[in-house]
């Protein structure tokens, strides 16, 4: 549909669903983020790769450069190491933390599918204390869900 815009997703709606959405661009100083032509403070991977520029080529002190682009020194310095390391896709914000669950080995997996009755609610509480009794491993009933497949009812 030529003309048609309504269907098309906002700059911001698209850096939200990449991630790369800055949560605090109001925090952002640098008089060229102000302007609204190229620089948009809303974006992350932009404001710390001008912030790391800023530092690098301009020779800006990073305590100051932290402070005009809304960071703090820490994450300078991982922004930093981060772009070092893998250029400017580095400066994509990552996942944080344990991806899935990683505390339920396969035997302690094993043990519980063979629990599981089709048809029938996952107890994920009960589950948990019998894997506790079983390995004397702690497992939050969540993790259980998660591990089964996030499903409410064995099917």
């Amino acid at each position: 549909m030529p003309g048609s815009h309504s269907s098309r997703r906002s700059k911001a709606d698209a850096l939200a669903e990449d991630g790369t959405l800055n949560p605090a661009p109001e925090k952002v100083c640098d008089p060229k983020f102000q302007a609204g032509d190229f620089f948009d403070p809303r974006d992350v991977v932009q404001v710390k790769y001008e912030m790391l520029r800023r530092v690098s080529v301009e020779k800006a002190s990073v305590t100051d450069a932290s402070d005009e682009y809304g960071v703090s020194r820490p994450t300078f310095y991982q922004a930093k190491a981060d772009f070092e390391e893998a250029g400017i896709a580095g400066l994509v914000p990552k996942r944080r933390g344990p991806r899935g669950p990683h505390k339920l080995h396969s035997e302690a997996l094993a043990f519980l599918k063979a629990r599981l009755i089709p048809g029938e609610p996952i107890r994920a509480r009960a589950l948990a204390k019998l894997v506790e009794n079983e390995f004397g491993l702690e497992v939050h009933p969540r993790t259980i869900e998660r591990a089964i497949g996030g499903k409410k009812t064995v099917r």
